[in-house]
């Protein structure tokens, strides 16, 4: 039998180590492998770890949300044969990226009031829009913003899972596309015990582009005139490259 070793996160070796017993208050502690995710050339998504420990009986749920952006919506329509954007709905603070895992079924572990007090669920997120339409056009809209969201892998539609690892300790592991996109994250740890929340906790996250490509992300929001230029020209200085073989030949 093949033995794995487990490095735990220096802030739950200390909880563990000085704290044999939780208090009610740190029913719950938990922290990640890595508070960083670099986005370098050639990001292919990327894995972290949080690792955790809880005070008696109970199930954890994990949701992992950020960062928070408006989005636009817009709705095609077939007109003369060809699909043009007819309407659209801009919707404020919508989280880039939303994920959960748990124990059980979200909806086995905790009740309907407690998920909508802590934003536990998709149907649950508070996706406001200031523009002025109908209940029903809203959540249209809505479900075509989750629904692409989901196609991106943004929204990942199956529930992770959270394993206990003995009697106290439990792990999961949190995967990120590669079209994740960069800012600061929470990540956020519920334990619940019979319907209700005993313990609590949120971690931070930092998704962030490294090296190379992030200077010229950076260089492009700041100097996008000079940056259009520039990419003409390498654009055609390519171009021109490459037509030299068949003008020698």
């Amino acid at each position: 039998m093949r033995l794995r070793r487990w490095i735990l996160p220096p802030a739950l070796v200390l909880a563990l180590a000085f704290a044999p017993k939780l208090t009610l208050a740190q029913a719950l502690v938990a922290d990640l492998t890595s508070h960083l995710i670099a986005i370098t050339t050639g990001f292919s998504g990327a894995e972290v770890t949080l690792f955790g420990a809880a005070e008696g009986e109970g199930e954890v749920i994990v949701v992992v949300r950020g960062p928070d952006v408006g989005a636009v919506v817009r709705e095609k329509r077939a007109t003369m044969g060809v699909w043009l954007n007819r309407d659209r709905m801009i919707f404020d603070d919508v989280p880039g990226f939303y994920a959960i895992a748990s124990t059980k079924t979200v909806e086995e572990i905790a009740p309907t009031d407690l998920r909508e007090r802590h934003k536990i669920g998709v149907e649950t997120l508070n996706l406001k829009t200031s523009q002025t339409a109908s209940s029903e056009r809203v959540a249209e809209f809505r479900e075509a913003l989750i629904r692409s969201k989901q196609k991106l892998g943004l929204y990942p539609q199956t529930v992770g899972a959270v394993t206990f690892v003995g009697a106290r300790l439990f792990r999961t592991t949190i995967s990120f596309p590669a079209t994740v996109p960069t800012g600061a994250y929470q990540v956020s740890v519920f334990l619940v015990r019979d319907g209700r929340l005993i313990g609590a906790q949120t971690t931070p996250l930092l998704i962030s582009k490294l090296g190379v490509s992030a200077e010229v992300v950076d260089f492009a929001r700041k100097n996008p005139l000079w940056y259009g230029l520039v990419a003409v020209a390498v654009a055609v200085l390519a171009g021109w490259a490459s037509s030299l073989p068949f003008r020698r030949a």
